[in-house]
């Protein structure tokens, strides 16, 4: 039987599409699964999972290219659904323990500043009163503050409030705030690419809407050197949040090296493959293959006291 992967995501397109031309690379058969259409079924036998497609087995591996936007409970559910596949000893590249702390843009800042990689002071609470203060403490040494939505892509909702907090409402009552740093006039940050602890491509988004560099935002994208400073601040990111592959987003601070903005466990890359000969998908995929589906099978035959690895 043919190895299988499924290839979780909410949309197929050009990022599905360069996947499965890179499985099929190397003879294995990836299908496009939503995980709002999976289900925890405890009469399903035998795992108790039903995963469309692969009717009462389980897929050989999972990659997680997108999962689909609403409410806490049914995210909950979609990430249950990773954790289980994780439980029963399917390989799942990014995992969703992984993919919870990059998602949570106040767990990668805790996390990104525990494990000593260099990333703008932040603040994240529910309190408007100490938000406030925040934002007034820091006006008052002459810095500004960006808020954000705790979860969010892409640089939508970004806003710099200057000396008066907004309301919460339109931030689900959560103040998310971290210190603004200047990239200039056009302004760039870097993309770098990390796969398997190895920062592999990187590029500069240069301008864009104001002052946030995206390239869903209009940013220029120009390729880049992954300068061993800027790999190896974007590997240790990557390590912090438990992630196999991350884009990791940096930007150059005053008077100082560069600083972790953001870490994306689901990161897309067409703008990154534009300006690169690599094949970012085969990469992905053989690292998955590679590496993560390798140490999965020694991981479970080490559990089952089989020394035969």
């Amino acid at each position: 039987m043919s190895f299988r992967v499924a290839l979780m995501t909410d949309e197929t397109g050009w990022h599905t599409g360069r996947l499965k031309k890179a499985f099929r690379a190397r003879d294995v058969e990836a299908r496009c699964v939503d995980l709002a259409a999976c289900r925890i079924d405890t009469t399903w036998k035998p795992h108790g999972l039903a995963i469309p497609g692969f009717g009462h087995t389980l897929p050989d591996a999972v990659f997680v290219r997108g999962i689909a936007g609403g409410t806490f409970e049914q995210v909950t559910l979609r990430l249950g659904i990773l954790h289980a596949l994780r439980e029963s000893g399917v390989p799942v590249y990014n995992d969703a323990r992984a993919i919870e702390r990059s998602v949570d843009k106040s767990m990668t800042s805790f996390l990104l500043n525990r494990y000593g990689v260099p990333t703008p002071a932040t603040w994240a609470g529910e309190s408007p009163a100490y938000a406030q203060r925040v934002l007034m403490r820091e006006a008052a040494a002459g810095r500004q503050v960006v808020m954000k939505p705790l979860f969010g892509s892409q640089g939508k909702g970004l806003m710099k409030p200057g000396v008066s907090l907004p309301p919460l409402d339109a931030f689900s009552q959560v103040a998310y705030l971290q210190r603004f740093v200047d990239a200039g006039e056009p302004g760039f940050d870097w993309r770098v690419l990390v796969i398997g602890g190895q920062a592999v491509a990187a590029m500069k988004r240069i301008g864009g809407e104001d002052w946030i560099h995206n390239f869903a935002r209009g940013a220029r994208c120009e390729p880049a050197e992954p300068t061993p400073t800027l790999a190896d601040i974007a590997v240790r990111a990557t390590a912090a949040l438990g992630l196999d592959y991350a884009g990791v987003d940096l930007i150059a601070a005053e008077g100082g090296g560069p600083v972790v903005l953001e870490v994306n466990g689901v990161a897309a890359w067409r703008g990154l493959q534009s300006v690169t000969t690599l094949d970012i998908a085969a990469l992905l995929v053989d690292d998955l293959l590679d590496r993560k589906c390798v140490a999965s099978k020694g991981a479970l035959a080490l559990a089952s006291g089989d020394e035969r690895v």
